[in-house]
């Protein structure tokens, strides 16, 4: 086995990401009770204080694991975690990583979300191996869609039945981020 990951701490515009912590606990307690991020992660649905801790505890495992990096997103100014990003290393070795991510629906609305994927996408970019970003997005989600956008990914298509979720099969649309295509900010 290799040495386990190191996870760095990364700061945008708005937040901060870095390590899980007890103190998450808030955070992973309110999105445990979204009626969606349970069924697209592994937040326990409706989580008391120890299946909450536990999901804590397997952010860190991600890092021993080799699996990949898992990040509390803080908000910048007060270090209060409000979400959740995620780089998985599964297909590393064909020059492909995952992102996932989600915010508190608390916090939602105010370009948090797409702050802490564009802060990971420019990190990731610049990975040993890694050429390109995916992510995928349920056609019915225009939020975390123009997330995705205002990140700097492009919409690549729809995959039918592509992915378990809650149960049921589920259409997803994929967005990708190239290594060597312009940043967002240089996009016309």
């Amino acid at each position: 086995m290799s040495a386990p990951l190191v996870l760095p701490t990364l700061v945008g515009a708005q937040v901060r990401l870095r390590g899980f912590t007890a103190a998450d606990l808030p955070a992973v307690r309110e999105a445990s009770t979204d009626p969606l991020i349970p069924l697209i992660g592994s937040v326990p649905a409706h989580g008391d204080d120890d299946a909450c801790l536990a999901f804590v505890a397997r952010q860190r495992e991600r890092l021993t694991t080799g699996a990949g990096y898992a990040f509390a997103v803080a908000d910048l100014e007060t270090d209060v975690a409000v979400g959740h990003a995620y780089l998985g290393l599964r297909d590393l070795d064909h020059g492909r990583v995952s992102l996932g991510y989600w915010v508190v629906a608390s916090r939602r609305g105010r370009g948090l979300a797409r702050d802490a994927l564009r802060t990971l996408a420019g990190w990731a970019l610049t990975l040993p191996g890694v050429a390109r970003l995916e992510l995928y997005v349920e056609p019915w989600n225009v939020a975390s869609a123009r997330t995705a956008l205002g990140a700097g990914f492009e919409r690549e298509g729809l995959l039918r039945s592509w992915q378990a979720v809650g149960g049921e099969r589920r259409d997803m649309e994929m967005y990708s981020r190239l290594r060597d295509s312009a940043p967002p900010e240089r996009r016309g």
